[in-house]
């Protein structure tokens, strides 16, 4: 029972973690027009 007490914050803070390196991907364009660089993959000369 004790461990509840170092998981559930633990948890709380990779959720947290998760949350800000997913907002800086989308603020720095990380994810702008995603299918464009698939294709440009395919045809790379």
């Amino acid at each position: 029972m004790e461990v509840l007490y170092l998981l559930i914050p633990l948890s709380v803070v990779v959720v947290l973690a998760i949350i800000v390196i997913f907002w800086w991907a989308l603020e720095s364009g990380q994810l702008d027009n995603i299918d464009r660089e698939g294709d440009r993959i395919l045809r790379a000369d």
